[in-house]
């Protein structure tokens, strides 16, 4: 089997990667470990920079998003028993957050990958290995149903996964990994209950961090700051919702709607990098290359943007035959990837406990109140949160 683009993964990064280079003709197999149900039931992110919101329309899946997704233009920060907006919208000339969630985003791009005779699906494949990428002559293999497969393909986007083959083919003397593991986690839970505020909250507290998010005017999702040691059969409900109340202000705890969990789960944090992106015909998109903590909501916006330079490069190549921009993807990606790497590194830690040093708290509580007073600092916060632009050169 032969095709130009290879790409090992079909989540949100594969699937939209794969209709982009479509809408030029471009043709692609992508291989996937899971079933489209499972890769479908799981629970990510639910916030959409302006970026990733343009590249699904472009992408031509955009319709559901925009009729039922949420349009935010802030965020309220609470500490120290305060309630401080940062609008948005006013500090970036109208840009908004998209909320819909990862789950919907991705049947809505399943949908049409399935029906787009460019491009191919392939699931349960076993043993996914991409060779040869360094040679100029890369190729994939995996097993499905106990036979061995080969497809040659001009390039390989490896949209896999920080566990991913991808990365994990590449010499070791080849690639950097930088990395920083937080002491602490987020234990989630997702319910069917109205949101508690119309916009996010995120809450520093002394006794750890929280935030209350939404997927919808229906279904919340909220998470609380715990430690590595947790484990998620030790939380009923009932002390969830408990500890979250403990750490929102009283007029925000006091009407908030709890019910039973359809989810509950805990995700570690950390921050990582590989560099370069890059390895002969091999390029590393998405969590394959980068995770930040979930704080800033960047994981799959960065992933969007390594879509959007990765896509505009191929199609370069595929249509005027220019290489300029495949030979730049790395560098290009990896400058906005380091900004939110430093932007979710830096509201990370003014808003958890990081330990049981009073002076620590302080700190954070005085901070905050400086970036509440100044005009300077909630821009700083707002043009990081609706997203970086994407490099204008990149064309």
């Amino acid at each position: 089997m032969h095709t130009q683009v290879g790409i090992i993964g079909a989540g949100p990064s594969g699937l939209c990667l794969a209709l982009l280079l479509s809408r030029e003709g471009i043709k692609s197999v992508i291989l996937e470990r899971q079933n489209r149900e499972h890769v479908e039931s799981r629970i990510r992110a639910g916030i959409l920079e302006q970026g990733m919101a343009d590249l699904m329309r472009k992408a031509g899946v955009g319709a559901r998003m925009d009729r039922e997704g949420l349009l935010h233009d802030g965020i309220v920060l609470a500490f120290n028993g305060r309630m401080e907006r940062i609008d948005m919208a006013s500090l970036t000339g109208g840009k908004q957050v998209m909320v819909y969630g990862q789950t919907e985003l991705t049947k809505d791009l399943y949908d049409a990958v399935l029906q787009d005779p460019n491009i191919t699906v392939i699931f349960e494949a076993r043993g996914v290995h991409p060779v040869s990428f360094l040679e100029g002559k890369p190729a994939i293999e995996y097993v499905q149903d106990e036979k061995h497969v080969r497809i040659e393909c001009d390039y390989i986007a490896g949209c896999d996964g920080y566990h991913g083959a991808s990365r994990a083919s590449v010499p070791r003397d080849m690639i950097t990994e930088y990395e920083r593991i937080y002491p602490f986690g987020w234990l989630g839970l997702l319910s069917d209950t109205p949101p508690v505020h119309e916009e996010l909250i995120y809450a520093n507290h002394k006794r750890g961090f929280a935030l209350c998010s939404m997927r919808s005017h229906t279904r919340s999702r909220y998470y609380i700051q715990v430690g590595l040691d947790e484990k998620v059969e030790d939380w009923s409900d009932d002390r969830f919702w408990d500890e979250l109340r403990r750490r929102l202000p009283p007029e925000v705890a006091e009407k908030m709607v709890t019910g039973p969990s359809i989810e509950k789960s805990i995700a570690p944090l950390r921050s990582f990098v590989a560099e370069p992106l890059r390895f002969g015909n091999m390029f590393l998109v998405g969590d394959a290359g980068h995770i930040v903590p979930p704080t800033g909501a960047k994981g799959l916006n960065l992933a969007a943007s390594d879509m959007y330079y990765l896509s505009t490069a191929l199609i370069a190549w595929y249509k005027d035959g220019r290489s300029d921009l495949l030979d730049r993807y790395s560098e290009v990606a990896l400058r906005r990837v380091w900004a939110a790497v430093r932007f979710s590194w830096w509201f990370t830690s003014i808003s958890h406990k990081f330990n049981d040093d009073p002076i620590e708290h302080k700190i954070q509580l005085a901070e905050l109140d400086y970036l509440m007073s100044s005009k300077a600092g909630q821009t700083t916060i707002a043009e990081n949160y609706v997203g970086l632009p994407f490099d204008p050169d990149f064309v």
